[in-house]
């Protein structure tokens, strides 16, 4: 269907089509579908028969590969989804498993190790300097931020208590915070672009936070779907209301930060891509127009980058209002009020 919209009428579409993958490709449909999900952009499948594919339109419309072609070409080799591919490293086959390290691993990864050494830095001698450098500054005003989040958003605990989730919530801040803007930096990947990483995150919260209500109230944290001074007839809708409410914070922090992330790193793709369009084209009225589109990617780029850092505050004090809900019930409306 690409191949038709491209290329020239007259062009015989059905005999290259069966000589897409090459001479050297899999004999075999599975294997050829194997290779190419395992492997992603690495596999032989794509070298050999995506690159010919690209290669043929560049012959066919007289554009050599790197130049300025049209706009149903440009549409084609250009998508605002490939930021986000998740494609292998190392593959290991165990038997019938596979264990394969991919880029969303790497990143993270790398997340972990900024953060570790960043700390390490600071605290490597026992303690910080009684005058801080910059890298000192920065790790406590981490430390105080998160402090003061805590101190504010959970209730009715004395300081010893809040001290046991401090260590918790300020390494999920902590990560998230290195996390996020990563994807800002060029041909780097957006780990929290993923709806499957985010659910991951917000569902073992979650579960931690349910565990936690529990240790403190035992069943009775039952009764946190069902506040004091309902009448008994609605009881039994309010509670039903409640469950669903409170099931669904599971996957609200998880969408919050999915959907944030894809949506501003896409649409900054795009306006960056029409942008880079219009430069490289021949004619000087683009070339001026240019500083509109070009001026309001760079407006989106700051903020961009300001979400993904507001991001990691939005999440922050939603697990300390859930795990506030979840020590104190109902007893500290007020307070969070």
């Amino acid at each position: 269907r690409q191949a038709n919209l491209v290329l020239p009428p007259a062009y015989d579409v059905t005999w290259f089509c069966n000589q897409f993958l090459g001479v050297d490709s899999f004999k075999d449909l599975k294997d050829t579908f194997v290779d190419l999900h395992f492997k992603g952009r690495e596999s032989l499948t794509w070298n050999t028969g995506f690159v010919n594919f690209y290669n043929e339109i560049w012959r066919a419309e007289d554009s050599p590969p790197g130049s300025a072609v049209s706009a149903p070409n440009q549409l084609f080799l250009e998508n605002p989804l490939d930021q986000f591919a998740i494609y292998p490293i190392i593959d290991l086959h165990v038997g019938n498993f596979y264990f394969t390290f991919t880029n969303a691993v790497l990143y993270m990864l790398l997340t972990v190790v900024l953060v570790v050494f960043l700390f390490f830095v600071v605290t490597k001698k026992g303690g910080g300097k009684s005058v801080p450098n910059a890298w000192q500054s920065l790790v406590e005003l981490i430390y105080d931020f998160v402090l003061n989040l805590v101190n504010e958003q959970i209730g009715g605990l004395s300081g010893n208590v809040k001290q046991k989730f401090f260590p918790r919530i300020s390494v999920t801040f902590t990560f998230s915070l290195f996390r996020n803007p990563q994807g800002m930096i060029p041909f780097s990947f957006t780990v929290t672009s993923h709806f499957l990483i985010t659910l991951a995150l917000s569902f073992s919260i979650f579960i931690g936070i349910t565990i936690v209500g529990f240790q403190r109230h035992g069943l009775h944290f039952f009764s946190f779907l069902l506040p004091a001074g309902v009448p008994l007839p609605l009881a039994p809708f309010l509670v039903l209301l409640e469950l669903i409410s409170y099931c669904f914070r599971a996957l609200s922090l998880g969408i919050r930060l999915f959907a944030n992330m894809m949506a501003g790193h896409s649409l900054v793709k795009i306006l960056s891509g029409f942008a880079w369009t219009m430069l490289f084209l021949n004619n000087i009225f683009y070339f001026i127009g240019d500083l509109g589109p070009l001026f309001i990617v760079l407006a989106l780029t700051g903020l961009e980058l300001g979400v993904a850092i507001s991001q990691a505050h939005v999440s922050t004090i939603s697990i300390c209002i859930y795990l506030n809900d979840a020590t104190n019930l109902h007893q500290n409306e007020s307070f969070h009020n």
